[in-house]
């Protein structure tokens, strides 16, 4: 006896069955085919957080974790790198009365043997 899955006789939706019906007789199209699904399916994640966070009927606290979410896309914080700025920092305050001075002259000293 199989545990999970794979072919098993009997099993599965019946050939020619018709689709499910609500009260009204009318077909219930399955969730992936709804017309909402299938808008949003396209969208890129970002394009749907602000379609939330524009949304007037979406939840107040939701609209704003979009746009907290949303955010950091938009607006980025840092565009250069931190070593890079760690070193110019560094060279400027290496300059001035600070700087370093020359290194002392190295004579080579001459030994007899």
């Amino acid at each position: 006896m199989a545990k999970h899955g794979g072919y098993r006789p009997g099993s599965g939706r019946p050939k020619g069955s018709k689709n499910r019906k609500n009260k009204s007789g009318q077909i219930v199209p399955k969730k992936s085919e709804t017309p909402d699904n299938r808008d949003k399916s396209k969208l890129l994640p970002l394009d749907y957080m602000l379609n939330v966070m524009n949304d007037p009927t979406a939840s107040r606290s939701r609209r704003d974790r979009m746009a907290i979410s949303a955010a950091k896309y938009i607006h980025p914080l840092g565009d250069r790198n931190k070593k890079l700025d760690r070193a110019e920092r560094a060279k400027k305050a290496g300059a001035g009365k600070f700087a370093t001075g020359k290194s002392p002259r190295v004579v080579p000293f001459n030994r007899e043997r």
